[in-house]
């Protein structure tokens, strides 16, 4: 069972944002791909990232962890700007990032796997914890890494920075190429981790599963966030979000 020891504060009211991005551009290379982003995200909240292919959501997610080659703007976590951290000091004041294509280390098992890393902070998950959330790892506790479902991968990569400590989850594309069985099972996931205080940044080209979990969506477009809709809102609204989404 989650202990009050790994609980992280809730209120997604709080008057000061977890994280505060302001003018945010990154290039890769000589190619400009952001061009001014601009959003909040609150304590226990969980928001996505929405845009079509190529919108700057996934480079959003990098500069924020400090992988992208080029970066200017503002990124304050907590209130302390992060903008000149390089990738290993941002994820020691707890952001953990997930990419899209997980990053399993296929000659490891699913154990070796989740001890790779080291916590950086106070409250990572025990493997207990791990397996309480996704009971499928604890079955495949010694299968390698290639040996996984997609599904398993995504539910190994999550699992692996929760046992870090971080309590801002950046997670891109996390339902790309899942069954539905296991897309819900992600869900059931991210509404749990939510519920026990957890922020999360979500990159996603499925709203209709963002609409399932977040409490609100940023629409990014050519390296912009344009719109922000609270999730509420969303059935109003559904017109404008196809047209920016092209379905």
């Amino acid at each position: 069972m989650l202990t009050e020891t790994t609980m992280k504060p809730t209120s997604a009211t709080a008057a000061a944002p977890l994280l505060s991005v302001r003018g945010l551009e990154a290039w890769y290379g000589e190619s400009h791909v952001l061009h001014g982003i601009d959003f909040d995200v609150a304590p226990g909240e969980v928001v996505t990232l929405l845009g079509r292919n190529g919108a700057g959501k996934t480079t959003t997610l990098k500069s924020i962890i400090g992988i992208m080659g080029k970066r200017k703007g503002s990124i304050k976590l907590e209130g302390k700007e992060t903008i000149a951290l390089p990738s290993r000091a941002i994820a020691r004041l707890g952001i953990g990032f997930v990419p899209e294509e997980r990053g399993i280390y296929a000659s490891l098992n699913v154990e070796e796997n989740l001890m790779l890393p080291p916590q950086v902070k106070p409250g990572g998950l025990s493997l207990e914890q791990i397996f309480e959330l996704f009971p499928n790892l604890k079955e495949r506790l010694k299968s390698q890494g290639t040996k996984l479902s997609g599904g398993e991968q995504q539910m190994l990569a999550i699992g692996r920075i929760l046992r870090t400590g971080a309590n801002l989850l950046l997670l891109d594309e996390p339902t790309e190429g899942l069954a539905p069985v296991i897309i819900e099972q992600i869900g059931r996931t991210i509404s749990k981790l939510k519920r026990e205080g957890f922020t999360i940044i979500l990159v996603e080209q499925n709203f209709r599963f963002a609409a399932t979990v977040a409490d609100r969506h940023y629409v990014v477009e050519q390296g912009k966030v344009i719109d922000m809709i609270p999730n509420q809102e969303l059935d109003q609204n559904i017109d404008k979000l196809h047209s920016y989404l092209g379905v």
